[in-house]
């Protein structure tokens, strides 16, 4: 199965701390057994409305495949966890 995964990182990071971030969570996706086709930043974007305390992040998007759900199930729980990721969403793509 194919997944999509959005992610808005903090502004209050900076580049480096940003880039360990991504490989971290990439590699999470990696470990438990899924294929990352692409990680990219997406762009620097204002918000609606506050989240955070914060009114821009950054939008990084992942694209996945995942047999199992191992990979996205544990990506979700460490994200939630996590302050440097202000929001995420996964999406399941249709074959």
């Amino acid at each position: 199965m194919t997944y999509e995964i959005t992610y808005i990182i903090s502004p209050a990071i900076d580049e480096a701390a940003k880039a360990t971030l991504v490989d971290r969570f990439d590699s999470i996706l990696k470990d438990n057994g899924a294929e990352i086709v692409n990680s990219k930043d997406w762009s620097k974007r204002r918000f609606a409305y506050e989240i955070g305390g914060f009114t821009e992040g950054t939008y990084h998007i992942v694209n996945v495949k995942a047999d199992g759900a191992v990979a996205i199930d544990e990506f979700d729980r460490l994200a939630k966890i996590n302050d440097a990721i202000l929001r995420h969403m996964i999406v399941k793509r249709e074959a």
